[in-house]
């Protein structure tokens, strides 16, 4: 485990978070959840991101078509 130092502020306001959910059993919980969810998000956003290139092949057949 790494401990990792968060204000007195949002320590509280998650606290509060985990003594209303269900959830959750304490605050080290609740952050893991939220950062492996973060993480997950950005990792599957990463999978779906068109390259460049294909961007600008999307771009150019959408101008073909009459879209753009």
């Amino acid at each position: 485990m790494v401990a990792v130092d968060i204000s007195d502020r949002l320590y509280s306001e998650i606290e509060r978070r985990v003594k209303e959910s269900e959830e959750f059993k304490s605050v080290e919980e609740y952050i893991t959840f939220v950062l492996e969810e973060l993480l997950k998000d950005e990792e599957e956003e990463e999978e779906h991101s068109l390259s460049e290139e294909d961007e600008e092949k999307v771009k150019d057949r959408l101008r073909g078509l009459g879209y753009l």
